[in-house]
């Protein structure tokens, strides 16, 4: 194997805001600055050596950060769709150019989308009343501002845990339209046991597949029964875990997927985002 693998990460990571501070700017009329934060996650990912680092999606959950600036979206415990979703004013770009503003030249940025069906499955849904129509609604969304975003990215990365326990007929088709006409690579991930979908994870419509090897090592086996030519992204620690994996025991867990890809495999990264950790 001759290409070097890259460092990388899911998406979100851990923060801790300034709860009295927030409170103090929305009584004030103020608007709150999410830049210490960014900056708090983009140094921690640079400073460990990560090559393709995020703005650690650190202003809100994965649902909200994307449903608050859409029309037809309301917040309250859940994303409420009250209306038609549509694309309203971009979503996490200022967030990305304020990441890419801190980099390192040797470190690039993903920009992190919350995919539509697990958008459309997180939100209650008292408008369209058809989860495919509302999905796709939300892929065309996500497909405007990931045009936006490739301006700013090196790569896409789409992040669909729901696929792991409900993968729609539609998914090709879904992805599709968000992919289609991008000037930047994509990258598709689900966390989860997705063995039982695999067959059909291999010809979705992105460049790179991403999933949680390290605590799900079974997809290993799974993968050799279904070849893939897609590249791939390798979890290599556990996201769940507090016990810190050692350099002997990462090293052998990437030495055994490329056994199985070979020069496919160009990031290792965590099973999932830290955000919980």
């Amino acid at each position: 194997m001759k290409q070097k693998i890259q460092t990388s990460v899911i998406g979100s990571y851990p923060v801790a805001i300034n709860t009295q501070e927030l409170m103090n700017d929305y009584f004030t009329e103020q608007p709150s600055s999410w830049t210490p934060y960014i900056e708090q996650a983009v140094h921690d990912m640079t400073t460990a050596g990560i090559t393709y680092v995020s703005d650690g999606q650190t202003r809100d959950p994965f649902i909200q950060l994307f449903t608050r600036k859409m029309k037809g979206c309301r917040i309250r415990e859940r994303t409420e769709i009250i209306g038609p979703v549509r694309y309203k004013d971009p979503i996490t770009v200022a967030d990305q150019i304020t990441a890419k503003r801190l980099l390192p030249r040797h470190a690039g940025l993903i920009g992190v989308l919350t995919g539509p069906f697990t958008l459309a499955k997180s939100s209650v849904d008292s408008f369209y009343h058809d989860e495919r129509t509302l999905a796709f609604d939300f892929a065309q969304v996500l497909h405007k501002e990931a045009e936006l975003l490739v301006k700013h990215v090196d790569f896409i990365s789409i992040d669909e845990p729901v696929f792991s326990n409900e993968l729609p007929e539609y998914a090709f088709e879904l992805l599709q339209t968000i992919t289609k006409g991008l000037s930047r690579p994509t990258r598709l991930h689900v966390c989860g046991d997705v063995s039982s979908i695999i067959p059909r994870l291999v010809d979705m419509p992105v460049d790179i597949l991403s999933h949680e090897f390290k605590a799900s090592p079974h997809l290993f086996d799974v993968f050799v029964e279904y070849p893939c030519k897609k590249q791939m992204c390798i979890g290599a620690v556990q996201s769940d875990d507090t016990r810190v994996e050692s350099v002997e025991e990462i090293v052998a867990h990437v030495k055994k997927a490329i056994t199985i890809f070979d020069e496919n495999v160009v990031h290792i990264a965590p099973d999932c985002g830290q955000r919980l950790l």
